[in-house]
């Protein structure tokens, strides 16, 4: 069985999106349902309505930071009341059985873990995003959004905040530290937040010096221009930990270059095409190039928990639904500061 609700939809690639109706299933035991409030815009759901990241399942409904409110539960959940201020984020489920998902680190489940949308879900039907007015999600891939952060800037934090946070955290971001931030767009403002937050001595690396102001509000202590030849040979062995936002092609050796013995440059973006690296610059300095994909449920609910703590949100426009293509248009451009977060109460109202 099935309800309907209103949502925005790709009804192909790179067509306009639309207002719709879609069904949600109905609850299970360990179900909740959600009253979406707001949904952030990640560059991932830009690409994935377009197709650029391969083969996906159209009609589309794009999202992936989506906080709310508990509107319901099922028989079998304790964890959450009516009223609660909840967010989901890049995934819903997960085989919960394997080493990884035992570990907490359900992004790795061997079964495969089930994305927020474009994913078929463990009953065979397909995921939809959190462009929606509803969202009817298993409470263990359910977080609880404290009262510390306000809904519109807590949404960006369930994707963007954990896809920053969690290498840093892995990668002992802390006093005593320098970490530089790559870019200062949608994901580089919240790990420039969350450094300086954990303490260490921030630096951020931009290729114009258009938002070296912007870098010190956050928190930086630092600025530097990549466009400048002699940034590079300045900032020779200067950090500890270097986390690449951007989706750039870089330099990498250059960037390597600037890390300290045994550091390492962690890359969270994710270029158009295969870069490449000299493994010089690697073992000459026991540098560490790395990756990092968000982070299970649990370290979820650890960065929601430190942001309400240090006053941590996104920068954030919010928008309307009626203005997400223009928005999605405004991405690609980069003009936005920093995340634009759509207003749910306004899916459908015009249509």
């Amino acid at each position: 069985m099935s309800t309907k609700t209103l949502a925005i939809v790709a009804p192909a690639p790179g067509a306009q999106l639309v207002p719709t109706t879609i069904e949600r299933r109905d609850l299970r035991a360990h179900d909740v349902l959600i009253d979406i409030v707001f949904t952030g815009i990640c560059h991932s759901d830009i690409h994935t309505a377009k197709g650029e990241w391969g083969e996906a399942i159209f009609p589309l409904v794009p999202g992936h930071e989506v906080s709310g409110v508990v509107a319901a539960v099922g028989s079998e959940v304790t964890k959450f009341e009516v009223g609660d201020r909840v967010g989901v984020g890049y995934m819903v489920d997960s085989c919960g059985e394997c080493e990884y998902c035992l570990a907490g680190t359900e992004q790795f489940c061997l079964k495969g873990h089930v994305t927020t949308y474009n994913s078929i879900g463990y009953d065979g039907e397909p995921s939809h995003g959190g462009y929606s007015r509803h969202i009817v999600v298993k409470d263990t891939f359910v977080c609880r959004i404290p009262d510390g952060i306000e809904l519109d800037v807590a949404a960006p934090l369930l994707c963007a905040g954990i896809t920053s946070y969690s290498p840093l955290r892995q990668w002992g971001a802390g006093p005593g530290k320098k970490v530089a931030v790559v870019g200062l767009g949608g994901l580089g403002h919240l790990g420039v937040r969350l450094a300086a937050a954990m303490g260490a001595d921030v630096t951020v690396l931009s290729q114009s010096l258009k938002k070296r102001e912007s870098a010190f509000e956050l928190g930086a202590s630092h600025f530097h221009d990549t466009g400048d030849p002699s940034t590079f040979d300045r900032l020779r062995r200067r950090f500890d930990i270097i986390l690449n936002t951007v989706s750039a092609d870089l330099p990498l050796d250059s960037y390597l270059e600037t890390l300290r013995i045994g550091g390492a440059m962690v890359n969270v973006g994710l270029p158009a095409t295969s870069s490449s690296y000299s493994p010089t610059a690697l073992i000459d300095g026991n540098r560490i190039l790395a990756g990092s994909l968000v982070g299970g449920i649990a370290e979820v609910q650890e960065m929601l928990d430190f942001c309400a703590g240090h006053g941590i949100g996104a920068e954030i426009e919010r928008i309307s639904a009626d203005q997400v293509n223009a928005a999605f248009e405004r991405v690609e451009n980069s003009d936005v500061r920093y995340r634009f977060v759509i207003d749910a109460a306004t899916i459908g109202a015009a249509s």
